[in-house]
């Protein structure tokens, strides 16, 4: 066997490894090895070279379980290896880390401690921009990101799919991602007519509408300049709402709090877009996160990644961890004030304003801004007349190479509760060289 820097193993009915390689191996007839480092390549936006994209982690999925669950190999002991360059690594560790995590119901500490052991070390990935990386977000912080979303429900292959996932995340296919199915989608900024943009495809409100309508969204919450009428989203029946700040910047509390209530009211499904639906839209849902599930800033941060690559960017990073703990406590207050409420037998209310006026729902504002006030707030100089942030991240994400497409894997349906019923759930881990 080639020279390993690190092996992991899985002692159990399935002998699994998992080795950093200098150079690719072979199989033999004591065992199957394979490797994705080619097969699963990360799209970067600048600097960025992870996490893998939920549909990734998929396929992964798809892959080592029908490798586990194969009579032919019952006897081999099977190695899943990366000898690519440190962000392969990190990648495949990370992969394998949430399998352990997903699929062999493992502790995302106990998980990472093995990935660790005998001084492996790995780097953290980053944010989507050049320049000097101002936040870390590291393999445990993404393993305990896929823990807390199997605890809540987001993430459950059984019933996911990914060729839909796959569709929707293309710009030319209105480049959306749900970060909680059923309550949060993220999506590009909608434009007046559909076109053609800096080489980036721009879509009408019109045609959202049909899918927003499939999924139950009640609610369009948009944080960039004006672009299109929201009379567009109204006019059918949806409730809109307009929180606006400045492409590449953090919220101020005002817009925090005004985000929460929409989203702690809002009737079904909550879609949210500033110009690329990356930075200010993964800030804000993180924020929303924190505060009703307490996560914490790197978990959300994580998990939205994973859903929705190269969200959260620069200061929006460092903000979302400032926000954390003030966010718990919001949370604890809302969770106890809404417990009281039940047991005081009152009648659930459709809204709750918690002192928040100056909300506009469905255009009815009892505090509405002056129109110099309204023009004031949009007069962000760059983002009407010039190429901003987000401009450049969809002008971007257009132009990535078209993927191939790998049929066999997408036909595969992994029933987790299944999988969760076998020896699998058994096994113990221990770390051992070759």
């Amino acid at each position: 066997m080639a020279k390993a820097s690190n092996c992991l193993f899985i002692l159990s009915p399935y002998q699994l490894y998992f080795a950093i390689l200098q150079q690719k191996i072979k199989s033999t007839a004591e065992r199957h090895c394979f490797c994705i480092d080619e097969e699963l390549a990360y799209e970067n936006f600048y600097a960025d070279f992870g996490p893998l994209n939920l549909a990734m982690f998929y396929r992964f999925c798809c892959k080592l379980t029908k490798k586990l669950k194969s009579i032919t190999l019952s006897r081999k002991k099977i190695i899943f290896y990366t000898c690519g360059d440190q962000k392969k690594q990190v990648n495949a560790a990370y992969l394998i880390g949430s399998y352990a995590v997903m699929h062999l119901n493992m502790m995302p500490e106990e998980a990472y401690s093995l990935l660790v052991s005998r001084n492996s070390t790995y780097i953290p990935f980053r944010d989507a921009s050049f320049g000097t990386c101002m936040y870390n977000l590291n393999i445990l912080d993404c393993l305990r990101g896929v823990h807390k979303a199997l605890q809540y429900g987001w993430l459950d292959f059984s019933n996911f799919d990914v060729e839909e996932y796959e569709h929707y995340e293309r710009a030319e296919n209105g480049d959306l991602n749900w970060i909680i199915p059923g309550k949060f989608l993220a999506f590009s900024g909608p434009h007046p007519k559909s076109k053609i943009e800096n080489g980036y495809p721009l879509h009408a409100p019109e045609a959202y509408i049909p899918y927003f309508r499939k999924h139950n969204i009640t609610t369009i919450i948009r944080l960039n300049k004006k672009m299109y009428d929201a009379r567009r989203f109204t006019d059918s029946g949806f409730e809109h709402h307009d929180l606006f700040f400045v492409d590449g910047s953090t919220p101020n509390d005002s817009i925090v709090r005004k985000f929460l209530n929409i989203c702690e009211n809002a009737e079904g499904g909550i879609a949210v877009h500033c110009k690329a639906g990356l930075g200010r839209t993964g800030t804000l849902i993180g924020c929303y996160m924190m505060k009703h599930y307490r996560l914490t800033a790197a978990e959300a941060i994580a998990w939205i990644r994973i859903c929705r690559p190269g969200s959260i960017i620069g200061p929006q990073q460092n903000f979302v961890e400032e926000k954390q703990n003030g966010l718990w406590a919001d949370g604890d207050v809302f969770r106890e004030k809404m417990l009281n409420e039940r047991e005081n037998g009152k009648m659930a209310v459709t809204r709750i304003l918690s002192g928040v006026d100056d909300i506009t729902i469905n255009g009815s504002n009892k505090n509405r801004a002056s129109k110099k006030e309204e023009m004031d707030l949009y007069n962000d100089e760059e983002e009407r007349n010039g190429l901003t942030q987000g401009d450049k991240l969809r002008a971007l994400k257009s132009k990535r190479q078209s993927r191939s497409s790998s049929g066999s894997l997408s036909q595969l349906k992994i029933n987790l509760l299944d999988c969760r019923k076998t020896q699998l759930d058994q096994v113990n881990i221990e770390l051992a060289s070759h």
